[in-house]
């Protein structure tokens, strides 16, 4: 591909700094040399563990401070149960839905009750109860797939001035440059985020209509979670064979494919 379809980047830093997420990580080898492919369905299942903690917890909760409440009025425990079933009830009734919607490839539910609003969180507390199992990785790799699947259902279009290419500043040379083909070639701005900050404040700036992000696991869960509430987002994840933040790759067929997807 000719240097005239090259995209520009519009930062660029490539020291090995490791982003917060990565803090624990003892310089080792990462297992699988840092592929952690896995399916969508794992998402599914830790994150129905996840909502059945959250119950437990709160029906705990309700359960201890009963007593309590009911010498402030008797009727209080009894309001409390009614709300934590109907909310329980609720959360059971949404996760179905949007497991429905997932096997389907249909926007059954709304973006701001799916992949930009309560999905974001349930991510993360996914993300916290696999962490302690050792299984946080694979778990969100299932679920930006989940997350991905629901984005393109919406269909969603936009000029190419208005979309955003975000990438990390760890890609090797070899895969830099082929992200920098498929930018160029699109004609989409590629911004280099060394920062999560930096990365919200060129989607200030630039107030791009659709974001294309790639990241690691880790910090594309936690990006998600900052960002898609506001600016629709597709996210592709990396391998990292090298470990975190240096000479990561990605599958630049379907990086491509995530920008087509967006532009008219």
């Amino acid at each position: 591909m000719g240097d005239s379809q090259r995209a520009q980047l519009i930062h660029l830093d490539v020291d090995r700094r490791l982003g917060h997420e990565w803090d624990e990580w003892d310089g080792g080898p990462l297992p699988d040399q840092g592929n952690y492919d896995s399916p969508p369905g794992l998402f599914f299942a830790w994150s129905f563990g996840t909502l059945l903690i959250l119950a437990a917890g709160a029906a705990g909760l309700i359960y201890l401070l009963g007593p309590r409440l009911a010498s402030i009025h008797p009727a209080v425990p009894r309001a409390l149960w009614i709300g934590w079933t109907v909310a329980g009830s609720a959360a059971a009734a949404w996760w179905l839905l949007l497991g429905l919607a997932f096997a389907t490839r249909r926007p059954l539910l709304p973006e701001k009750l799916a992949e930009r609003g309560p999905l974001l969180r349930l991510m993360r507390f996914t993300s916290r109860l696999a962490t302690r199992f050792a299984r946080r990785d694979w778990v969100e790799n299932a679920a930006v797939k989940v997350y991905n699947a629901l984005a393109l259902t919406r269909g969603r279009k936009v000029g190419t001035g208005e979309l955003l290419l975000l990438i990390p500043r760890c890609l090797s040379r070899q895969t830099l440059d082929g992200v920098l083909g498929i930018a160029g070639k699109y004609g989409v701005p590629v911004f280099v985020a060394t920062r999560g900050q930096l990365a919200r404040r060129v989607i200030r700036e630039r107030r791009p209509r659709a974001v294309v992000a790639v990241a690691c696991e880790r910090d594309m869960v936690s990006g998600l979670h900052d960002v898609a509430g506001k600016v629709p987002v597709l996210g592709l994840t990396m391998t990292l064979p090298a470990g975190p933040c240096k000479d990561a790759g990605l599958d630049l067929e379907r990086l491509e494919a995530w920008v087509k997807a967006y532009l008219v």
